[in-house]
């Protein structure tokens, strides 16, 4: 029998603008995302889709210029008597937040960990910092926890390492460092923005490994930021993929890398560099992303889509259902569209990994 999912976090209608000196950029354009306990959720697309701003909304640590114009973050979170409690994160002050959820409920890492550490404070000190200040620990015994929790992180000489400032470590050793203090307070949602980019690829396989092994044994809820579709392949259960500050289609891992409807996803899946790929040139998506100041009419993704309809110059395009855990905001998915293929040379590359996958 199916255990029943238990659902932790639900976006709803989340609207985010920015004023800037050129008007106001509508960044966010009506977002919806669900995340259940324990499970893997990859939010991909190009640099400027929305997804990071999405997630500094959830942290609560927006810009200043920025202003929520709709929408409800729901988190539930379990209380110290045992049962659960759901908040509205959105209607939370930056102190409350602070105080209640940052680091204790919902830990992110960043992807530069030399900016995300300080470089004045031994790493031991920025560890324990946390522990002291949400849990109130005694000092020696956030210091032992610390020690535990650069081991768990795969570093050796931890007593060591307590001593030590940033600018002593390598690029990897930092981002495990980070990895520590987000885990430090026990979270039960890691938000990973690009964990892995400043590092080179072998590091980036082990990072990805370790913070899988922490999901598993600490049975915690994992949101992935990415433009990297080899990752998604590593990590997620579901993706939502994001365009225009809107989600245009989102699945199961197997849905949107098997079976994508949208064409920004066959774009995306395309321009992933494959050693067997008929074609010598990388593919990539033509055209630009929309300026999201300018007001949008019609589907954001028609101008660089050739397959576009008339329809999608008029109308923004709702999410047709495909399965009951698969949606795509496509008009070719309309019952009365024509039928439209994704392109051969991505039928074939998904023939040879659904092969690779068996």
């Amino acid at each position: 029998m199916e255990t029943e999912r238990q659902k932790i976090l639900e976006i709803r209608n989340l609207q985010i603008s920015f004023r800037t000196t050129a008007g106001t950029v509508r960044a966010i354009r009506s977002v919806d995302i669900d995340l259940f306990k324990g499970e893997t959720l990859a939010i991909v697309g190009e640099s400027g889709s929305g997804k990071s701003v999405t997630m500094k909304s959830v942290m609560g640590i927006l810009d200043k210029n920025s202003t929520v114009d709709n929408g409800t973050v729901l988190y539930t979170y379990p209380t110290e008597s045992g049962g659960s409690k759901t908040v509205d994160l959105l209607k939370m002050s930056r102190r409350e937040m602070r105080r209640t959820i940052n680091g204790k409920h919902i830990a992110m890492i960043f992807q530069d960990p030399m900016t995300s550490l300080d470089p004045t404070m031994p790493i031991g000190r920025q560890i324990t910092e946390g522990m002291i200040w949400h849990y109130k620990t005694p000092k020696e015994e956030a210091e032992r926890k610390a020690v535990e929790l650069l081991t768990e992180v795969g570093l050796s000489e931890p007593e060591k390492l307590m001593k030590q400032y940033p600018h002593q470590l390598s690029g990897g050793m930092r981002q495990r460092v980070v990895i520590a203090i987000a885990i430090a307070c026990d979270p039960e949602l890691l938000i990973c923005d690009e964990p892995t980019t400043a590092l080179d690829v072998t590091i980036q396989a082990k990072i990805l490994e370790m913070i899988k092994k922490i999901q598993k044994e600490r049975d915690i809820s994992v949101i992935y930021i990415t433009h990297d579709l080899g990752v998604v392949a590593k990590v997620a259960d579901y993706v939502d993929v994001m365009y225009a500050g809107k989600i245009v289609e989102k699945g199961t891992i197997d849905e949107i890398f098997y079976d994508p409807r949208h064409p920004y996803t066959w774009g995306l899946l395309s321009a992933v560099p494959d050693l067997d790929t008929a074609d010598a040139r990388l593919y990539t998506i033509p055209g630009s992303p929309p300026n999201l100041k300018n007001e949008l009419v019609g589907d954001a993704f028609a101008p660089r889509n050739i397959y576009a309809l008339k329809i999608d110059e008029r109308a923004e395009p709702p999410m047709f259902q495909v399965s009951p855990t698969h949606y795509a905001a496509t008009w070719l998915l309309d019952p009365r569209a024509p039928k439209v293929d994704m392109p051969e040379e991505l039928k074939a590359r998904i023939a040879r990994m659904q092969k690779e996958g068996k």
